[in-house]
């Protein structure tokens, strides 16, 4: 449940990051980041792997960039089901929804290397 915790809130810091270098991209405050974090974990976890299933053919025949119409659909429904968050077109979705996992990985990078470094202390 922790590590749960922790990437929820390192997504909602990353949504943030994101929703104020990309200007089509409007979140309200720091509730609705983390609403919204929980609420992209829910979709990436239920929704997700349906679509991605649903969509081989396509994949496979466009070598995997339908994935990235995956993430913008993903990313749109989150903007319909969380108030407080907007995005105005499916290009400003998909940059949301890269830079999102550019800014996340980094962000867990970056934890995961003190944590590599203290659990060595020790």
């Amino acid at each position: 449940m922790g590590k749960f915790l922790v990437k929820i809130l390192i997504t909602a810091v990353a949504a943030i990051i994101a929703a104020n270098v990309i200007p089509g991209v409007e979140l309200k405050d720091s509730i609705t980041a983390i609403v919204l974090a929980v609420v992209l974990a829910l979709l990436n976890n239920f929704i997700k792997p349906l679509l991605i299933i649903l969509t081989i053919p396509i994949t496979i025949i466009t070598l995997g960039l339908f994935l990235l119409v995956i993430n913008v659909l993903i990313i749109r429904w989150a903007s319909d089901l969380v108030p407080g968050f907007a995005v105005d077109s499916w290009w400003h979705a998909l940059l949301f929804s890269l830079l999102l996992s550019v800014v996340t990985s980094l962000i867990e990078s970056l934890a995961g290397s003190n944590n590599k470094t203290n659990n060595s202390n020790t």
